[in-house]
């Protein structure tokens, strides 16, 4: 049987294209955030996902950082997105969804693709980023006893070294199996300037982080220590969103409980429960559920860019 050789001389790796920004930034070390774009394409209704993705870019500018909204385009990984991209991604109908098991293939198929936040984990790793914001993490499904259903994002965290910044897990997610996953797989999970777990737009999960951090230096200082451990991956750094901007757990949970009676009714499985129950919520909230999860997105952004400053003051300092 014959084999494929690749000449190591030749072999490029994972294509990555930054924009002028977003390069001149890593080369002076200066802070920078990847940002998901699968919100833009698959997360939010129109025109608010163009509208929260221009908000999100803002608070990372804002917070005294440079954005970087991942996506694939034209068979290359994009780092920092031009307007007129951004905008393609957020107005064009069959956008590929790209999580990190199809991203090759969205890559040599030379389809526009939107990244999860595994995806997106990839590729800020391998562009040389280390804080990745955004709103709710995949996690462990409800039944996932019976289904076998564990996001890929949770996978993701033990392969690529970035700090992966959240408003917790999505709500429709069994929290504790999630953060019972991130234990065994040796991830650590820091409440920044909190104690609770946060549920996505849902302020507290009702559980306690395990662990809780104040200053954006410390945990800067707490990644650099992760990561000299051998065969460490990423750290989830969670943070709510405001009271003011939150939303009742009461009544989310009650409209995710009607959302899968309503799934298994209409024999909705797999993937697809995902945006199913996400939809089920937004009409049981009457929209409600759209604003707060644009606004998650604002405020993880925001303070992932105080701390990938942070991480930028910390890395001039150990490289000295």
């Amino acid at each position: 049987m014959s084999t494929i050789e690749i000449n190591p001389s030749t072999f490029v790796g994972l294509p990555v294209r930054r924009s002028p920004e977003v390069e001149e930034a890593l080369h002076n070390g200066q802070p920078v955030v990847a940002l998901e774009s699968n919100v833009v394409s698959h997360g939010l209704p129109r025109p608010l996902n163009l509208e929260s993705a221009r908000i999100v870019e803002e608070a990372v500018r804002h917070g005294g950082a440079v954005p970087a909204t991942t996506a694939i385009i034209a068979g290359q990984c994009v780092v920092g997105l031009s307007a007129d991209e951004l905008e393609q991604l957020a107005t064009t109908d069959g956008v590929r969804k790209a999580s990190s098991r199809g991203l090759a293939a969205c890559l040599a198929s030379g389809e526009v693709g939107a990244t999860t936040i595994a995806a997106t984990m990839v590729i800020a790793h391998v562009a040389g980023i280390r804080t990745v914001a955004s709103a709710g993490l995949g996690g462990v499904h409800r039944d996932a006893e019976k289904t076998f259903d564990i996001s890929a994002d949770l996978v993701q965290l033990t392969r690529s070294q970035v700090m992966l910044v959240c408003a917790g897990a999505k709500t429709i997610l069994d929290l504790p199996k999630t953060l019972e996953y991130l234990e065994t797989q040796c991830v650590p999970v820091i409440a920044y300037r909190s104690d609770d777990f946060p549920a996505f737009y849902v302020a507290s999960s009702g559980l306690k982080s395990p662990a809780r951090i104040d200053d954006a230096r410390e945990l800067a200082n707490a990644a650099r220590f992760h990561w000299s451990v051998p065969g460490a991956g990423s750290l989830v750094v969670t943070h709510p969103l405001g009271a003011s901007q939150a939303l009742d757990r009461e009544t989310i949970e009650n409209a995710i409980q009607q959302g899968l009676a309503e799934a298994e009714a209409s024999n909705i499985k797999g993937a697809a429960v995902t945006k199913f129950l996400m939809r089920a919520v937004d009409r049981a909230t009457n929209g409600a559920s759209s604003v707060a999860n644009a606004a998650v997105l604002a405020s993880t952004a925001g303070v992932a860019a105080d701390i990938a400053r942070a991480w930028s003051q910390v890395s001039a300092e150990v490289s000295l």
